[in-house]
């Protein structure tokens, strides 16, 4: 019956359109950090919507597992399929077209397998600007972005891809297509069912196209690395700066000392932008739709008054494109650098914007209670409440005994972020690795919701079965 099912969906997508080749398979297979590695009967390449809904349509018939996959840079695992070798993987890699971009309306149309590079490349087209950004954006697909509500550097300003999705069109688990793709920004017509498949992990229907929200693209960016004493001061420097430049900041990345000595120490081309050493920085954007001296000023001035009130001990103004780059090669090179340190353990959470510091304190002191000689790396998009709390191993430490303590440290963790009213996923998803945390931490009504909406729209349990719900 499986080769049956097999040779219906080629037959559907063509040659081309599938992948069964062991070789052939395994970029599929294998996250990129390399936690997971599974097994699938074949990976279906569809061309166009038509061509994934016959797919799911099959697959519901037959009771067939499909795991969607978009650019498969997840960092829960919840693209990889299971070990089994039960599951199909269905790749959106083909469908890959920009559809529609209408600029007097600030909205671009295109496919689920869209490069995020690509898009934002064609909204610069238009002179427009598509504000999500992050590290994987030249290998990550739009419709893995959606599904997993994927944040970066530009939330505090225009929010995380939920905020930007103005419609969807989604394969339902049964092979319906359902068409909301609507570029509207007024529609009070009952249930917005886009915001159910957003942040969904492709557990309730396969996004095959959306409509995004466009901005106009600015014309003036200003960039500082600033020295602040401690977090509290960074969140003090958010505030103050805000209010300065008439919240213009787009940008605000928190790293600790600790982040910047990795990236000397393994990545070529860092440079401190100080001679003195600092403990807490803040790499800060703030961006205008035009080119005015005034704006300059008034971020200067903000910059002063935080210097004045002693929330900011030192700052270097980016005065060229090429030093903004530097400052945030600095940033992107804080996570490459990790790795040459050992194992680490890796948390993304979010807290309200006003608990960062409190959370920063406890968490370090939780873990290395439990772990003396642990080594946190506290930073990332604080701007927005958003934490990367990492860990390396001590130096000189056995990584598989530390890696053995990763369900305490966890748990310590998102206790105390729970306790700060915050959440255990901030902008990665929950995927395979956090699905028995969110059963600890979510309170029954709500898992018991989640689940009544899971069962409604795929009651035979196809849908990336064994991601996000406990």
């Amino acid at each position: 019956m499986t080769r049956a099912l097999i040779d219906q969906l080629k037959a559907v997508v063509g040659p081309k359109g599938i992948v069964e080749d062991a070789a052939d398979c395994a970029p599929y297979l294998s996250e990129w950090r390399g936690r997971f590695t599974g097994k699938a009967l074949a990976v279906i390449r569809p061309a166009n919507t038509a061509e994934v809904a016959e797919v799911v349509r099959l697959c519901h018939q037959a009771g067939q597992a499909i795991v969607p996959q978009g650019g498969n840079t997840s960092l829960v695992g919840g693209s990889i399929p299971f070990e089994t070798g039960s599951e199909i993987i269905l790749s959106l890699s083909r469908m890959n077209r920009i559809r529609e971009l209408d600029a007097l309306n600030h909205t671009i149309t295109l496919e689920a397998g869209c490069v995020l590079h690509a898009a934002q490349e064609a909204a610069a087209g238009s002179d427009r600007l598509l504000p999500l950004s992050f590290g994987a954006e030249g290998t990550c697909q739009i419709g893995g972005c959606i599904s997993t509500n994927a944040g970066g550097t530009m939330t505090v300003r225009y929010g995380n891809t939920r905020d930007l999705v103005l419609g969807l069109e989604v394969v339902l688990p049964d092979g319906q297509i359902w068409n909301g793709l609507r570029r509207l920004r007024k529609d009070n017509t009952g249930y917005d069912l886009k915001h159910l498949f957003i942040g969904a992990e492709g557990t309730l229907g396969v996004i095959t196209a959306a409509v995004l929200k466009l901005f106009p693209r600015p014309k003036q960016t200003e960039t500082a690395f600033a020295a602040v004493p401690d977090p509290a001061a960074a969140i003090a420097l958010l505030a103050t700066m805000r209010e300065a430049t008439g919240d213009a900041v787009t940008a605000f990345e928190l790293i600790p000392r600790i982040g910047i000595d990795f990236a000397l120490r393994h990545v070529q081309g860092v440079v401190d932008p100080f001679t003195e050493r600092y403990d807490w920085h803040v790499l800060l954007e703030t961006s205008a739709g035009t080119r005015s001296d005034d704006f300059r000023a008034l971020f200067e001035a903000g910059l002063e008054r935080s210097f004045e009130t002693g929330i900011i001990l030192d700052a270097v103004i980016a005065e060229s494109t090429t030093q903004q780059r530097a400052f945030w090669f600095i940033r992107e090179a804080i996570v490459e650098a990790q790795k040459f340190e050992g194992c680490s353990l890796k948390n993304d959470i979010s807290v309200p914007v006003s608990r960062v510091a409190d959370f920063i304190a406890d968490a370090t002191e939780a873990v290395t209670a439990l772990i003396p000689g642990v080594r946190p790396v506290p930073f990332g998009h604080v701007g927005d409440g958003n934490i990367h709390f990492n860990m390396n191993q001590p130096e000189g430490a056995d990584t598989a005994g530390f890696m053995a303590r990763w369900d305490d440290v966890q748990r310590a963790v998102n206790d105390i972020v729970c306790a700060l009213n915050g959440s255990i996923s901030a902008e990665h998803g929950i995927g395979r690795i956090k699905r028995a945390e969110l059963a600890r931490v979510k309170a029954p009504a709500e898992l018991a919701l989640m689940r009544a909406i899971k069962a409604a729209f795929d009651p035979k349990g196809i849908m990336n079965p064994g991601k996000l719900l406990p």
